[in-house]
């Protein structure tokens, strides 16, 4: 690879179609999470007017509280769904634009090695020691990129499984707490 006038023009219709992609799948992210609050929206409106409904038909103090504490039991749940729809959501779409960023980074580490390579064939007598510690530099770098993604998917790892464990924990003990009811 060199720095050709089709290089560059390759390399900026590249870098062009990966920022669309990245634009579309976090537009394709929004998109899930508009359609997600909207069913929300619309299952706890209708919800809450059905308990009104109920409501207004009770006919004590007894019946009230009855039904009160029938309505808490589902949204607890229903809120406990959302908040794994939620996250769900989050997490994928995180993982499609990681994944998309990524292949992005191998390839463009991939073409600055090949630029490099072919740069250093034609550099001067005598430049074998700064060459040498150029390459040694970008050698780093890369590790320390791939060092750093390995560490940020771990840790997004762990969240996800925590955030699955709080999540059976809380439908668990909804769950008993209505069966003790």
């Amino acid at each position: 690879m060199s720095l050709t006038p089709e290089a560059i023009l390759n390399a900026h219709k590249s870098n062009l179609e990966t920022l669309f992609g990245l634009t579309q799948k976090a537009f394709d992210g929004v998109e899930k999470l508009v359609e997600l609050n909207v069913a929300a929206s619309r299952a706890a409106l209708s919800d809450a007017a059905s308990h009104s409904q109920q409501l207004l038909g009770a006919k004590d103090a007894q019946q009230l509280l009855a039904l009160q504490a029938q309505w808490f039991q589902p949204l607890a749940e229903k809120t406990a769904a959302y908040s794994r729809s939620l996250y769900d959501i989050a997490n994928g779409t995180g993982a499609e634009l990681a994944q998309a960023v990524e292949a992005r980074s191998a390839e463009l580490q991939k073409n600055l090695g090949d630029l490099i390579d072919s740069t250093t064939k034609n550099a001067p007598a005598g430049t074998e020691a700064a060459v040498a510690v150029l390459k040694n530099s970008i050698s780093a770098a890369n590790n320390a990129a791939e060092s750093v993604q390995k560490a940020v998917k771990q840790a997004s790892d762990m969240a996800q499984a925590n955030i699955q464990a709080a999540s059976r924990n809380v439908s668990d003990a909804v769950k008993s707490s209505t069966q003790q009811g």
